[in-house]
């Protein structure tokens, strides 16, 4: 449920959101957490000054009706800020996977995350740029924060796409349907079938009260449509942003106003027997980060496959991290 807006703009009056990164979905963020209300100064860096002046002069325009105060910055101008969103990095390609993208944005993370850390000590950074759970455990050791202060958006956006398809299979408002996708935001992502609901039933017996079947090869063909729809935009348009925008700013609402909301993003943990790797689950958020309160209740099948999940990102990290 959304927080009521006069309530998110007595908040709004003191957050200062910061976004790294200029390019399409840091731009697109900066205009969606701009008509949301969230904040009342946005700043914006990047490494190219001018064209992120020239987004920031449009995005001004905006502002005129959204009330809130526009500006590119350094990163010192982190200091103070409520969360910094990192959208930086090289964008995926089509034909690409998250995973090739790994070697060029760890590195330029380690040139990013200290600075912001060294700036913004209190904030909370969250990372959208990919592969985002391996770029989350960057993150998290590179800045030195707590935890729960760093978090991945990870499968939010998957699980978005998800309740959409399954909204859309059944007939019914995404919204009232519940199940998310856990694990890794990429191809080993893991839908959790076996608490998937709608109406309080579980799908099988949703379709047994609704008198239809279910349809097994309906739901594979499904969740292959939610894990390679980045693919499949990105092979049309040449990126993704509007989206991921939405959902960071989604991310960003219960932080910003305390709401203890559960979502599915990325944070480090220890999950099916893999140490210290970031991937995604229902994290409750609010002004001190992301917390896993609660373990997720999977089977058998669903513990193996997230183990896999986990295991993957972890090899991934340790060789770009050079921990072979």
């Amino acid at each position: 449920m959304s927080v009521p807006s006069t309530e998110i703009e007595s908040h709004a009056k003191s957050i200062k959101v910061a976004i790294v990164g200029a390019g399409s979905v840091g731009v697109t963020t900066a205009y969606a957490l701009l008509l949301s209300h969230l904040a009342a100064e946005i700043v914006l860096i990047d490494i190219d000054k001018n064209r992120a002046l020239g987004e920031v002069m449009d995005l001004s325009h905006a502002a005129h009706f959204a009330h809130a105060k526009v500006s590119v910055g350094e990163y010192e101008n982190c200091a103070g800020a409520t969360a910094v969103i990192i959208t930086a990095g090289v964008n995926q390609k089509p034909g690409q996977t998250r995973m090739d993208l790994v070697k060029t944005n760890y590195g330029l993370f380690e040139q990013i995350v200290p600075q912001i850390a060294k700036h913004a000590p209190n904030t909370i950074l969250i990372v959208a740029t990919n592969p985002c759970d391996v770029l989350t455990k960057a993150a998290y050791e590179l800045s030195g924060f707590p935890v729960q202060r760093v978090i991945g958006s990870g499968t939010a956006m998957d699980t978005t796409r998800f309740r959409h398809e399954l909204g859309k299979h059944y007939g019914v408002n995404p919204r009232n349907v519940h199940a998310v996708i856990v694990g890794e935001h990429g191809d080993s992502q893991l839908p959790v079938w076996s608490l998937a609901s709608i109406a309080g039933m579980r799908l099988e017996d949703y379709c047994k009260q609704k008198g239809i079947a279910y349809d097994e090869d309906a739901m594979d063909a499904l969740s292959k449509r939610t894990r390679e729809a980045a693919y499949e935009i990105i092979q049309r348009k040449g990126k993704t942003n509007y989206g991921v925008a939405s959902v960071l700013v989604s991310i960003l609402e219960p932080i910003i106003t305390n709401a203890d909301q559960l979502v599915t993003v990325s944070r480090v943990g220890d999950y099916a027997g893999v140490e210290g790797v970031a991937l995604s689950m229902p994290c409750k958020l609010n002004s001190k980060g992301a917390h896993q309160d609660v373990e997720l209740l999977l089977n058998e099948k669903e513990k193996e496959a997230l183990r896999r999940s986990a295991t993957s990102i972890k090899e991934c990290f340790d060789t770009v991290a050079k921990r072979e």
